[in-house]
């Protein structure tokens, strides 16, 4: 298209980025916002324990699925190989997790968290509670029960789509 090329009609609106946009890309701007809004938020409340967001995305599986191997890691937390190897060299360094060979496949190993990991997992729950707290302040009473019931049922379809 050139400079001088009229631009296309168009009977939808063009995306914006702003409260009230009513573009096809509208809601997937929305769930940007309140993800970069919510991670803004629950970084603070890890910081003081001297993790980031990414290195609890690990703990998070570790503490629910057991010890995991770097690869299922990496597809749990949606980070890649290379990714995943340093999170968990962190995690090792700060004696939050550790390396475990698998004893069915010697080349692969498995993470898993240490009891100092499940320390740092439990205090940050607690340091996170006000600061969540702070994140629904201004929805009516329901409306958090509900915007968890609608965020659930969109990243979890009943029908198994994705």
């Amino acid at each position: 298209m050139t400079a001088d090329a009229p631009r296309p009609a168009t009977t939808t609106s063009r995306a914006t980025d702003r409260p009230g946009d009513a573009s096809p890309f509208a809601l997937g701007l929305l769930l940007r916002q309140a993800h970069w809004r919510a991670a803004a938020v629950m970084s603070e409340a890890l910081r003081p324990l001297g993790i980031e967001l990414r290195h609890f995305a690990v703990l998070i599986v570790l503490v629910d699925r057991g010890p995991t191997v770097q690869r299922d890691l990496a597809a749990a937390t949606g980070t890649d190989k290379a990714g995943i190897m340093r999170v968990v060299d962190d995690l090792e360094r700060k004696g939050l997790a550790v390396r475990k060979s698998v004893p069915e496949d010697r080349r692969v190993r498995a993470v898993e968290i240490t009891r100092q990991g499940i320390e740092l997992f439990d205090a940050a729950h607690a340091g996170a509670e006000p600061l969540a707290e702070s994140l629904v302040t201004d929805l009516a009473p329901g409306e958090r029960e509900l915007l968890t019931d609608l965020l659930t049922r969109f990243a979890y379809p009943a029908d198994g789509e994705a």
